[in-house]
């Protein structure tokens, strides 16, 4: 009974490595080696919309009632904002920016952004890319990474710089000019 045991052992872990490695090394020749990496650059406006009848960014938790500071720590906010082609909100719109930015700096105005930039027009139609960083929203620009992507942007990895094109001080309303730069394959 031990031998069998033994035996039942070695073979299923001999089993395992050459399946892991014939898995792997398919992902690899697959994906990896016989498609070029291919850099991509290209500019949309995020249209951050707080006020108004159809606002694209709502609060979804508000700083507790104790904490006073004027750096908006602890707010949060859910976007699905507008990406257009021009700082114009009625230009043509090529995709969503969809996610959430919160108040993260109790010493400055400082944000956590995550977000999926869906892109729903042209060359790039069903792709997206995730952008997760710090945001220092009075920087002159701001730069976030890329860490993923699907469609045409699988396995992306590169990073946004953001620059405030307008921010209304009386309505929160901003449009921000966002440059993608993206590795993929």
């Amino acid at each position: 009974m031990g031998s069998f045991l033994s035996f039942f052992l070695i073979s299923s872990r001999t089993l395992a490595l050459v399946l892991i490695s014939v898995t792997g090394e398919t992902l690899e020749s697959n994906f990896l080696h016989h498609k070029k990496e291919k850099l991509t650059h290209f500019r949309v406006y995020w249209h951050d919309i707080v006020t108004g009848q159809d606002p694209s960014s709502v609060s979804i938790m508000n700083p507790p009632k104790k904490y006073t500071g004027a750096t908006g720590f602890g707010l949060m906010r859910m976007i699905d904002n507008p990406l257009t082609l021009t700082p114009k909100l009625s230009s043509k719109m090529v995709g969503r920016a969809q996610g959430f930015y919160a108040g993260t700096s109790k010493e400055e105005i400082g944000l956590l952004m995550a977000m999926n930039f869906a892109i729903l027009d042209g060359k790039y139609n069903g792709s997206t890319i995730t952008v997760l960083g710090r945001n220092s929203v009075f920087d002159k620009v701001r730069e976030m990474p890329v860490i993923g992507g699907s469609g045409l942007f699988r396995f992306a990895r590169g990073y946004v710089q953001a620059s405030t094109h307008e921010f209304n001080l009386k309505t929160g309303n901003a449009i921000v000019e966002y440059n993608c730069y993206l590795l993929h394959y």
